[in-house]
């Protein structure tokens, strides 16, 4: 994986508690505004679906991309800043 953006570096760095999606990386405003319209209003609730898929990379990305659109950068930051907030905090 290429470097990572410091909006991933926030994010793995603590606990996850009540933050918004589009604190995740990879997810800006157009996608979260997407994800909450369809119930994803916080990221542990994309947590959730990440850990449904069994935090596989394949499915989470077409997850990603049917869900809101996401392109595949933005499905790979988002998978990429998931994957380290798990092996850090599960």
């Amino acid at each position: 994986m290429s470097s990572t953006s410091q909006k991933h570096k926030d994010f793995v760095a603590e606990p996850m508690g009540e933050k918004p999606v589009f604190a995740l990386a990879g997810i800006g405003e157009a996608l979260g505004k997407r994800l909450e319209e369809k119930g994803f209003d916080k990221a542990y609730v994309v947590l959730g679906q990440f850990l449904v898929l069994k935090k596989d990379e394949e499915l989470f990305r077409e997850w990603l991309k049917d869900t809101c659109g996401a392109n595949s950068k933005q499905q790979g930051d988002c998978f990429g800043c998931l994957k380290e907030w798990c092996d850090s905090f599960l």
